[in-house]
This record gives C-alpha cells, sequence and structure tokens, in this order.
C-alpha cells in the first residue's frame, strides 16, 4: 500500500461525463447524478484502510449533501483482477454493509478515473451547479487511519459553500490514501 496524495484543485476544471454500470445493474451517467446545488464524484474502494476509516462519515454527509441539493456517486475504478476484494461482487456487499444512498459504478477500463486524474482512495471531486471543480480535499485528518477530530468534516463544510455560493474554499487540504490500482 503506498499512501497517494491528490493534486491542487484545478478551480473552474469541467466535470468529465461518464455512462458506467452501477451496483444497481444499470447503467448511470454524469446527468443523472448532477445535482441542483452540485455534485460530488468520489473515486473509492472497498479495501483500502483510508476509506474503510471514513466510509461511515462519507454515507453520512453524502445524506446531509443531498438535501443542500448536492448528489454524489462514488466510483471504483481499481483492476479487480489483481485486487478481488473489489469486485463488482464485492461492491454490492460493501454498499449493503454501509448502507450506500448513492450510486457506486465500477469503471471497468479506469478511463473514468484517467479522465478525472483520481490517483487515490478516497479521491473527493466536489462540483458546483455548473460542473465545475471546487473542492479537491480530503474528508478530515486521519492519524492511524482514525479521525483526528470531530465535528463537520472538510468535505461537508467545503461542499455546503459551493452550493451557496458556487465557489469552494481558497484553502484545501489534499486527501490522501491507496494509489488508484491500475491494470500493469
Amino acid at each position: 500500500m503506498t499512501l497517494t496524495k491528490t493534486p491542487i484543485c484545478n478551480f473552474g476544471e469541467k466535470a468529465k461525463g461518464f455512462n458506467l454500470l452501477s451496483i444497481e445493474n444499470k447503467k448511470v451517467s454524469l446527468n443523472e447524478v448532477s445535482g441542483e446545488n452540485g455534485t460530488l464524484i468520489m473515486f473509492i474502494c472497498n479495501h483500502c484502510p483510508y476509506v474503510k476509516a471514513v466510509i461511515k462519515e462519507i454515507v453520512q454527509d453524502v445524506k446531509f449533501l443531498e438535501s443542500q441539493g448536492i448528489k454524489s456517486a462514488a466510483i471504483m475504478s481499481n483492476d479487480v483482477k489483481n485486487y478481488p476484494e473489489d469486485s463488482f461482487e464485492k461492491m454490492i456487499s460493501f454498499s449493503k454493509l454501509h448502507n450506500f444512498s448513492f450510486p457506486y459504478l465500477i469503471d471497468e477500463s479506469q478511463k473514468v478515473a484517467k479522465d478525472y486524474g483520481a490517483v487515490c482512495t478516497p479521491d473527493f471531486f466536489g462540483y458546483n451547479n455548473n460542473l465545475e471543480l471546487q473542492y479537491r480535499g480530503r474528508i478530515r485528518e486521519l492519524k492511524n487511519h482514525k479521525p483526528v477530530n470531530t465535528g463537520d468534516s472538510e468535505l461537508r463544510i467545503a461542499m455546503k459553500l459551493i452550493a451557496t455560493s458556487e465557489k469552494g474554499p481558497a484553502k484545501q487540504t489534499p486527501s490522501m490514501g491507496c494509489g488508484i490500482k491500475w491494470f500493469n
């Protein structure tokens, strides 16, 4: 497991379109997960200890953000041949275990991860209502895979700001986690 940090937010970069298979066995597009006040695209997987450390909070934040007019989707882009714990079947189990209220999509070709420039899990992309990137930060600080502080997450605070002002915070701390498991 190599710790990887996300790059600085490229403010204003447009969200890339996709049409991916969901765990409900239907295709889901960017337009279908775009919210009135913003959109959150998350790159996660089932096995990463960094994702596991914040998955409960991700689920809670997504439910709150939905009430703010922000829709969300999670994308799993890892190589499932070499990382079978991220298989489609295990994605279904993982989402049920954690009560996902958002689409969980598989990026089998890894094209979407490459289009977005995703580098790790979790990797958060927060867009305003014009699908312009405004947040590329973490959910919160972790130490030994445990949250350091309590209160609203940095992700929740940033997305609330985006919903009301269409702009993300100027200061953002990169997310970090396991690098995307690219095909060999």
